[in-house]
């Protein structure tokens, strides 16, 4: 079952990576980014690293993807689209070689794959380490706290009067 939602999620993340290149407008491109990473997460939740789907989710998918959303929101002149490059052609063959090359090294890599999911869950020492005794959730807490305060003073000084 975890086969065919894998390459289902592989199949969506291909598709989202190729929107997000290919996509004129920077506003759709920045929501394919978001689809993007929200499908890492949850590749990584079908091999099993939770721990690495909830980071995926929280810095990627809440911090970094509504901060470019942001940032085009407060951009003037964004809704124009990207004008074509001249450096299209050169990146085109760098990206079909790059391609070639990952696809002969996973073809011609032995990978050791394990049948078997792990017997404890991967995530509970970070689990004691913030919200046991003497943890860090308040630490992590007052941290969003400072860091949602810088984002909404640089909102506050860029925006105009």
């Amino acid at each position: 079952m975890f086969d065919i939602i894998f390459w289902v999620l592989a199949a969506v993340a291909v598709g989202a990576a190729l929107a997000v290149v290919l996509l004129r407008d920077i506003f759709r491109a920045a929501l394919s980014l978001v689809l993007l990473f929200l499908t890492v997460a949850g590749i990584y939740v079908t091999l099993y690293a939770d721990f690495l789907a909830v980071v995926q989710v929280l810095i990627y998918v809440g911090a970094i993807s509504i901060l470019i959303i942001v940032a085009i929101m407060l951009t003037r002149e964004v809704w124009h689209g990207n004008p074509p490059g001249r450096l299209r052609i050169p990146a085109l063959i760098v990206c079909l070689l790059l391609a070639v090359t990952l696809i002969f090294t996973v073809m011609s890599t032995q990978w050791l794959v394990s049948g078997e999911s792990p017997k404890t869950p991967t995530t509970m020492a970070i689990g004691e380490g913030l919200f046991g005794r003497g943890g860090f959730l308040l630490p992590v807490e007052i941290t969003a706290v400072l860091l949602l305060a810088a984002v909404l003073g640089a909102i506050v000084l860029i925006r105009e009067k």
